[in-house]
């Protein structure tokens, strides 16, 4: 039954994986232009959540044939650290929105790929996590890519957008990859400051809370910035027709949320290296989908960014794969999983 658990969320992450970051470039390339409103979306579906909520509610309650099994596991600690955790989110959810407004897909997913050089920098200073050879080589390597993809800044800058808005977009998408990178060691301090058992129920309760944060922030955003008013008018001038403007909306909101579902049911049915590895792989996948798709071009200097993105998520994940087993065969406690590792933006 795990290994039938682990398919089923293997390609609820590859669609949440792939197709996130596609159909939202798609409402902007359409003629969308509310930044608020896409951050909004990568969140707003959190309320799915409650479906596997539930069943494992009463799951817990007939197993323990005990009517007053608790309905929430978190404790009021742990609630308001991740409600901390959900505003960090949230702004990250707006500067990768900006990103992928401003920058082609196949340019913002190498890009952000960069968390993971992050996450280790973050780690380090945070959970005093040990720098090893092939740790120190993956963040090179993704420096280099990132630096590779700097230095021809404007070779793929979308028609008739003006250079200062693409440059804003790469900073701001390298922002989003940061903050991820520094919301994943928080979450695992979290986790081991907890103070009890982390299982999937505790693990969907954390992201249903984090991404309702992040949603409220969001709606702040656009009621500011009056993008609830603006929905009908611009739905009127979406290239696509109005139709299938709200068909991209509510798609985009349900597909992203398959991404948070997938990578958690992933390391709960395996491990967060095996989650790591799938997105990993998947990468090179998004870059060719968003190449056919929308006739984004994919120059020397992505093919080299992409490259070396390649070898330094190999490297990484080989060097956790090697301190894992050297750890249980030394008999010690292994780490908390950094659960949150491939959650919260595509």
């Amino acid at each position: 039954m795990k290994k039938v658990l682990l398919v089923i969320n293997c390609i609820i992450l590859a669609v949440g994986t792939c197709g996130g970051p596609l159909i939202m470039r798609l409402y902007f390339i359409e003629g969308g232009k509310r930044i608020w409103l896409s951050s909004w979306l990568q969140t707003a579906a959190w309320p799915i959540n409650f479906i596997p909520l539930v069943i494992s509610y009463f799951y817990r309650r007939k197993n323990n044939n005990n009517n007053s099994s608790k309905l929430i596991l978190m404790t009021p600690r742990v609630f308001m650290a991740t409600t901390g955790i959900g505003v960090l989110q949230g702004f990250t959810n707006y500067f990768y929105a900006y990103g992928v407004a401003k920058l082609p897909v196949s340019t913002s997913g190498l890009l952000f790929a960069t968390q993971l050089a992050f996450t280790a920098f973050f780690a380090f200073l945070i959970v005093k996590l040990k720098f090893t050879p092939y740790s120190v080589n993956s963040v090179f390597l993704l420096t280099i890519g990132a630096v590779v993809l700097a230095l021809r800044s404007g070779g793929d800058q979308p028609e008739g957008e003006p250079k200062k808005e693409y440059v804003l977009g790469f900073v701001m998408t390298l922002a989003s990859a940061a903050l991820s990178g520094l919301i994943f060691p928080l979450v695992e301090l979290i986790y081991k400051k907890a103070q009890q058992t982390i299982t999937y129920t505790f693990v969907l309760e954390f992201q249903t809370l984090y991404c309702f944060v992040a949603t409220v922030l969001a709606t702040i955003g656009m009621i500011i910035n009056k993008d609830f008013q603006a929905i009908s008018r611009e739905a009127n001038t979406f290239e696509l027709g109005e139709d299938k403007y709200y068909i991209v909306i509510i798609w985009s909101a349900i597909i992203l949320q398959f991404y948070f579902l997938g990578s958690i049911g992933v390391i709960y049915s395996a491990s967060s290296l095996v989650s790591g590895i799938l997105i990993s792989v998947l990468l090179p996948i998004t870059e060719v989908l968003a190449v056919f798709l929308y006739g984004e071009k994919f120059n020397a200097e992505k093919g080299v960014s992409l490259a070396l993105s390649l070898w330094g998520f190999a490297s990484y994940f080989y060097g956790d794969y090697r301190g894992n087993n050297n750890t249980e065969n030394s008999n010690q406690s292994p780490a908390i999983e950094m659960i949150d590792k491939t959650n919260c933006t595509p």
